[in-house]
């Protein structure tokens, strides 16, 4: 029997989730001596956390090198389908996705990983859709990058149009596609949930098509609050035009430095994002965003240099409990329909979060209060 109790379809106004924990270093590109130890007791520990105080996702990255020589960052990284499934087993509320590459997997193997996983959490799995940038990992794969992004997006929507038929036909099917020939393929049980939520990241006008037709929640990254906004007007008018049966949720990612004061808050990301960057690891990955990416606009990349050390490029959260809240609530505003953070260490940060921001939120309306 199929249910519908991912947290993703919630009642709250404005999602939370956590990003990147299964990854060393999680987002943030430093060399602090406290830097995230992504080990399998601490990916536990973290996503217990979240649970119990109700965030609504876990978003772990599927990376398969490291970005550069000698820098530790991704260097180490849990693979996010198996780990899904731990963790799934380990908790009783939040969503848990698990990232996968179309080039990487085959959608056969993919429909029963997602259904195998979505089992064992009761129907609280996700998947996060990637079509492809890193072309390291396809040189080291030996598997071939499409260049072109209408080539490449082709490709995905067959991948995806495949897992999709999977998920809700009860009767053997052959498929005879550009990319893919299949005779009497099923995949036995069907999904617990009615729809299992799907996240895709786009910056690129084929990326974002692909998104709207197929995803539940766009992920887009935002330079500054009139990007968003403009970002945001553009997807909702392109999502009327295709006749959704749903709104598209759009979420952002965002790193998170709260402290008791906005000078120590402020303090703290000078010391880990600039004093103790590994800037080998931000430069290596600003090229290659730059070469093969959307996500960014071009123009601005290299100027947010030092966002990328603090958090991968992602908008900052930074000061008291009161500055954050207040930011989220103008991220809510301008449209968003929810937010994956990240910490330096998330162990030693998120119970201040949790203490101290989520209550601002439930006051301004945004979140509902949780009970574990």
């Amino acid at each position: 029997m199929q249910n519908n109790t991912n947290p993703m379809f919630n009642n709250n106004k404005f999602k939370l989730g956590i990003f990147s924990i299964n990854c060393s270093g999680g987002l943030a590109m430093t060399t602090v001596k406290e830097s995230w130890l992504n080990s399998w007791e601490n990916n536990l520990k973290i996503a217990q956390l979240a649970d119990k105080a109700g965030i609504e996702f876990l978003l772990p990255v599927a990376r398969w090198l490291g970005y550069e020589k000698g820098s530790s960052f991704h260097a180490n990284v849990l693979e996010p389908t198996v780990l899904a499934s731990a963790l799934l087993a380990s908790t009783n509320n939040i969503a848990i996705f698990t990232t996968v590459h179309t080039s990487f997997h085959h959608p056969v193997v993919v429909a029963k990983q997602l259904t195998t996983i979505d089992h064992i959490g009761h129907g609280r799995a996700g998947l996060n859709v990637v079509c492809g940038w890193n072309t390291i990992e396809y040189e080291a794969l030996g598997v071939k990058f499409w260049q072109q992004h209408e080539e490449r997006y082709r490709y995905s929507r067959e991948w995806f149009d495949i897992i999709k038929n999977l998920w809700w036909r009860k009767e053997p099917f052959d498929w005879h596609g550009q990319f893919f020939t299949l005779k009497d393929i099923y995949s036995f049980p069907l999904p617990l949930q009615k729809k299992i939520p799907i996240l895709n990241a786009a910056g690129s006008n084929e990326g974002k098509h692909f998104a709207i037709c197929n995803a539940d929640y766009l992920f887009t990254s935002m330079m500054n609050m009139e990007h968003l906004q403009k970002n945001i007007t553009e997807l909702k008018e392109q999502a009327k035009l295709q006749n959704r049966k749903t709104p598209l949720g759009l979420l952002t990612f965002c790193y998170v430095v709260c402290r008791q004061t906005r000078k120590e808050a402020e303090e703290y990301l000078r010391y880990y994002s600039q004093e103790k960057a590994d800037w080998q690891a931000v430069d290596k990955i600003i090229n290659l965003a730059f070469n093969n990416t959307h996500s960014f606009p071009k123009e601005q990349l290299f100027s947010v240099r030092n966002r990328f050390s603090a958090g991968y490029g992602g908008y900052p959260l930074v000061g008291s409990p009161d500055d954050i809240s207040s930011n989220i609530v103008a991220l809510y505003n301008a449209g968003l329909s929810g937010a994956a953070l990240s910490f330096v260490n998330y162990l030693d940060e998120f119970p201040y979060f949790r203490d101290e921001v989520l209550p601002r939120l439930e006051k301004q309306g945004l979140r509902e209060s949780y009970k574990y």
